[in-house]
């Protein structure tokens, strides 16, 4: 007879990390992705940005053919690949779908979501949250924490952060235990 071991299908967690600009964003999300990562986990970050940007090098190859009229150009090598594509009004669903295999998915930004999120709050650039609150899980700050009624973590805090997200139940989480009931 076969195996009868069951696979247990991987919970992926996702969680929005947002706050004004220049309020360290970026910077907590390298500390967390770093440890992450050293931890095993398979971590992807996809970055909202409200304006236009650039994404390629001028002077490769592939930013000359996209600067010549092709609407989307790839590179890829053993290692590692690179997508630069004209969009269609694509979302961050269209691109949480492009890493399946990650055990975490952090979006920097979307603050006006309901995605499980952690805001930032740094002194001297922001004082309140100003992510929609539905889903706000964590504030991390700087500031004198009991300014806030919600639960706080400071910057250095990592590993109590790691454990919140870790901790924290998600809509997924509880449908699955819902449907284990049953």
């Amino acid at each position: 007879m076969g195996d009868t071991a069951v696979t247990e299908k991987k919970r992926q967690r996702l969680v929005a990390v947002c706050g004004v600009k220049n309020s360290g964003k970026t910077t907590l999300l390298s500390r967390l992705v770093g440890e992450l990562s050293k931890e095993g986990m398979k971590v992807a970050v996809i970055k909202h940005d409200g304006h236009d940007f650039t994404c390629d090098a001028c002077g490769t190859d592939s930013y000359r053919l996209k600067e010549a009229g092709a609407y989307g150009t790839a590179v890829f090598s053993d290692f590692r690949i690179f997508v630069h594509k004209t969009g269609f009004k694509e979302n961050e669903k269209d691109l949480i779908r492009m890493f399946p295999e990650a055990d975490i998915i952090f979006i920097e930004g979307m603050k006006e979501s309901s995605y499980p999120k952690i805001e930032v709050i740094r002194e001297g650039i922001s004082r309140a949250p100003v992510s929609n609150p539905m889903g706000r899980f964590l504030i991390v700050t700087d500031r004198d924490r009991t300014e806030y009624k919600e639960e706080t973590a400071g910057f250095e805090e990592i590993q109590r952060i790691i454990e919140k997200i870790r901790n924290r139940r998600y809509e997924t989480d509880e449908k699955r235990e819902y449907d284990e009931r049953d």
